[in-house]
C-alpha cells in the first residue's frame, strides 16, 4: 500500500467502524471536553476492555493518527490489509521490536501524524477498573514533547466484555469522553510516573463515577 494513500485508508476505517458497530445495535454518545487541533500531533490514550474500543478510536478521535498494537493482529487477513504498514505493530515480547515500533512511533509524530496507544498494552479483564499503565506513551509523549490525551471508554466493558465466557455482551450505547490534552512541555524522562498518574486520575474519574462499586472492592 503506498504511504499517500494512508489518509484515504484511515477514513474508510472510520466508515467500517460504524458498519460494524451499528449492525449490532451498539451505538455511541462521545463527549469532546476540549477541541483538539487538526494541525498538531498528539499521542491519544484510552482504556482497554472490550474490542470495540478498537473501532471507537476511529470514531472518536477528530485527526489523523496511527495506531500502535500488537503484532497478533497481522495473523488476521482482512486486519493485516489495513494494518500492516499504516499502523504500528509491535511484538511486546520482544525488547528489539518492541524498540523499533517506539523510534516508528517517534517519525510519526515528526511528520505530525498523531498515535494512538492504550497505555494498558491490552484489554484488561476487570473493567470498568483500569491494569498497571505501561511507561511506553508517556515516554514517547514526552521525548516529542507533545500533548498527550486521555480517552475513557466508560463502558465498553459491558457492552462488549472480551470474557464472554462470564459475561455477555449486549447492544447499546458506548459512551466516551475524550477529555483535555495533558501537555508535556518541558518534561523529562523524571515526570513519566507524574504524567502517568495524571492520565491515569484523568481516565479513570468518570469510570469511578459510573461505577463506584466495582472501584471500591478493588481496594
Amino acid at each position: 500500500m503506498r504511504e499517500e494513500w494512508f489518509p484515504l485508508v484511515w477514513r474508510l476505517k472510520k466508515v467500517w467502524a460504524h458498519f460494524l458497530l451499528w449492525p449490532v445495535g451498539i451505538f455511541y454518545r462521545i463527549k469532546h471536553e476540549t477541541t483538539i487541533d487538526t494541525e498538531k500531533a498528539y499521542v491519544f490514550c484510552p482504556n482497554h476492555t472490550s474490542y470495540i474500543d478498537i473501532m471507537l478510536i476511529y470514531i472518536a478521535i477528530p485527526v489523523y493518527f496511527h495506531t500502535m498494537g500488537k503484532a497478533e493482529l497481522l495473523k488476521v487477513p482482512l486486519f493485516r490489509l489495513f494494518f500492516e504498514r499504516m499502523n504500528i505493530p509491535v511484538n511486546r515480547k520482544s525488547h528489539i521490536d518492541s524498540h523499533r515500533a517506539f523510534r516508528r512511533a517517534a517519525s510519526d509524530i515528526d511528520k505530525k501524524i498523531s498515535v494512538t496507544l492504550f497505555p494498558e498494552g491490552t484489554i484488561h479483564h476487570h473493567g470498568p477498573v483500569m491494569g498497571r499503565f505501561k511507561n511506553g506513551p508517556f515516554r514517547l509523549a514526552i521525548e516529542k514533547q507533545v500533548p498527550i490525551v486521555p480517552i475513557s471508554f466508560v463502558n465498553n466493558w459491558r457492552i462488549l466484555p472480551d470474557d464472554i465466557h462470564r459475561r455477555v455482551g449486549r447492544p447499546g450505547i458506548a459512551k466516551v469522553i475524550v477529555h483535555p490534552p495533558i501537555p508535556t512541555s518541558g518534561m523529562t524522562d523524571a515526570n513519566i510516573d507524574e504524567l502517568k498518574e495524571k492520565v491515569y486520575a484523568s481516565i479513570s474519574r468518570p469510570l469511578k463515577d459510573a461505577y463506584p462499586a466495582q472501584y471500591e472492592s478493588k481496594r
